[in-house]
């Protein structure tokens, strides 16, 4: 007779709970695999709606124009003057760029310009523009405007929350218009060359209006007298016609492509000056181009021991040469 330890066999209720347990599994590791591309591929398309627009060759432009550039005054642009395939360019502005009329390079520029364009129009939205930017102030985003966009009075407002990477485009459906001494105020790390304006027809910049990003029309831009832009005034097909305007191309250190990545100088807050801002206006002030900031390093230095001298000239002269001498 055996004695040993009887065979031990499994409850058909056990093997049932098992049997489920594998299945489930079964069923289960596919889910979190849909779950887990799911969610790259939302992470990814959420990464594509922030990025910056690359402007490639049309970069270096303060303006680049289809039809023709006319000019009255004394305009002044930072960047490259462009036009394709017009020919004609009027008034006489001051270039501190190139000029390129009808070129390959001005034919390139206006390829990259429609590649930019068809980007930004292309963006998945996240709300509305409104009818009027007026004293709206807008978080890092793409918002829409289905017809004409205004900036009827003061400002409007650009919040990048602290990131100097934040990207602001508007899509706008037909035509974008700014009132006569208004502005757009940088805040928080907000950059002008990650500003984008998408028109769907023609640009309208008020008298004295301080302007900020890069304006991508389909038509016509025009900057009336003494409106100042830092960024770029690029029409596909029609003119740019300018008037005692002063144009600063707006760069990011980190990629003259426009393709966003570095840090401007930009006021801290609204209508405080910060570094290189302008007071009262929360605006960034013109920045040279890329290629010439070597030359302002070193003034800045020069700046910074003059400084210097004077604070220890003073420390010593606030020295009591007699009692008395402190009044409080």
């Amino acid at each position: 007779m055996n004695r040993g330890v009887q065979p031990q066999h499994s409850s058909p209720t056990g093997d049932a709970r098992r049997l489920a347990l594998c299945a489930g599994a079964r069923l289960a590791l596919p889910a979190l695999v849909l779950g887990l591309l799911l969610a790259m591929i939302s992470a990814g398309s959420a990464l594509a709606a922030n990025a910056s627009v690359g402007l490639g060759t049309a970069a270096p432009f303060s303006v680049l124009a289809g039809s023709t550039v006319t000019n009255t005054g004394a305009t002044t642009m930072f960047g490259d003057l462009g036009l394709s395939p017009g020919s004609s360019v009027t008034g006489a502005p001051q270039v501190l760029g190139a000029t390129h009329v009808d070129d390959a390079v001005a034919i390139a520029a206006k390829n990259s310009l429609t590649t930019a364009y068809n980007d930004a129009a292309s963006r998945p939205s996240n709300g509305s523009a409104g009818t009027d930017l007026a004293g709206q102030v807008f978080l890092p985003g793409v918002r829409t405007a289905s017809s004409s966009l205004l900036l009827s009075s003061g400002s409007v407002t650009l919040d990048a929350q602290g990131n100097p990477n934040a990207v602001f485009i508007f899509q706008i459906g037909s035509t974008l218009t700014t009132a006569s001494n208004t502005s757009v105020l940088l805040v928080n790390g907000a950059q002008a060359c990650n500003v984008f304006w998408q028109v769907g027809s023609s640009a309208t910049l008020g008298t004295g209006t301080s302007f900020v990003g890069t304006i991508m029309a389909s038509a016509t831009i025009t900057a009336n007298t003494a409106a100042t832009i830092h960024g770029r005034l690029l029409a596909e097909t029609a003119a740019v016609n300018l008037e005692n305007n002063t144009i600063t191309t707006s760069n990011c250190p980190s990629s003259e492509s426009g393709s966003g990545g570095g840090t401007e100088t930009t006021s801290g807050s609204e209508g405080v000056a910060g570094a290189g801002g302008i007071a009262g206006t929360g605006t960034s002030a013109p920045l040279p181009p890329i290629g010439s900031r070597t030359v302002g390093k070193h003034g800045a230095t020069r700046r910074k021991s003059h400084k210097a001298a004077r604070r220890h000239s003073k420390a010593h002269r606030a020295l009591p040469h007699r009692r008395g001498a402190f009044t409080g």
